[in-house]
């Protein structure tokens, strides 16, 4: 038995938690899972860092000791008043625990003034069911971070990094606002409970200009979702349907836009959609 899992366990007992599955609380037990994470972060000494579902505060002491501040934020009361006495013992006084949940960003109680105008970054093991609409908050947000480090489910890292013929609503969604990279895969058995899963590191820098401006991405993301909306039938007879046009019409734009007639939604990438949405969709 790992040290961090003894560890972790004995922490479980001690005060009484046990792990809850709808709270994702998977710990990672890996201490070189943790070191990756820091590493792939590219944290500088006076970085200021958002980090959820600390649990019980492995991540959260590595970052203190690379960063100027990091705000922590725990929905788990007991994890979050037990991590506040950990990092208090510890002499980390550069870390702020807050009780809440991050869906409510930025109306988090308690999250300081100066966060909120300063510029962060994400680092975070995060709960597996909160993912998309994790990143589609954050990265819609009128304050984005610079950046997310982020351990996701496997299967959800290979959405979000997914290329032509393989694309996805949330695919599209995050390429159009960061560059996603997966640093590596991390298995089932570095955490505890186990999952039935693997999980991956993942790396996503925001983009200083998303390719279209705020007042078209709305209209852009209305053709997008109308392209998914079914996934298995053509392009052209989706967007047909949507615009009430002929599908003659619709496979004219998308020869336009330089596509094929007979594309599906998957088939396209990124560009292909800003050049199709160009074509007056």
């Amino acid at each position: 038995m790992s040290s961090l899992l003894q560890e972790t366990q004995n922490l479980c007992r001690l005060y009484g938690l046990n792990p809850a599955r709808n709270l994702g609380q998977n710990f990672l037990v890996n201490p070189r899972v943790y070191d990756e994470m820091i590493e792939a972060a590219d944290l500088d000494k006076g970085d200021i860092v958002l980090e959820v579902g600390p649990g019980w505060g492995f991540l959260t002491e590595r970052l203190a000791q690379a960063v100027r501040q990091v705000v922590a934020v725990e929905i788990d009361k007991k994890l979050a008043d037990s991590l506040s006495l950990r990092l208090a013992a510890a002499r980390l006084t550069d870390v702020r625990v807050i009780n809440g949940d991050i869906m409510r960003w930025p109306d988090l109680p308690d999250l300081p003034a100066t966060f909120k105008k300063s510029d962060y970054q994400i680092v975070a093991n995060l709960p597996y069911q909160i993912s998309a609409a994790f990143l589609r908050l954050f990265l819609t947000s009128d304050h984005q971070p610079r950046a997310l480090t982020l351990l996701l489910q496997k299967e959800v890292a290979e959405r979000l990094t997914a290329r032509a013929g393989h694309m996805s609503v949330l695919a599209v969604s995050a390429q159009f606002y960061a560059e996603p990279r997966v640093i590596k895969t991390v298995p089932e058995n570095d955490f505890w409970p186990t999952p039935k899963v693997m999980s991956a590191i993942i790396r996503l820098e925001v983009k200083k200009r998303p390719p279209l401006d705020h007042r078209e991405s709305a209209a852009f993301f209305r053709l997008v979702k109308f392209g998914f909306v079914a996934r298995r039938k053509m392009l052209k007879n989706n967007l047909a349907a949507a615009w009430h046009c002929q599908p003659k019409d619709a496979a004219e734009r998308l020869a336009a836009a330089g596509l094929s007639a007979s594309a599906r939604a998957q088939d396209l990438g990124l560009e292909d959609w800003v050049r199709l949405f160009r074509q007056g969709f």
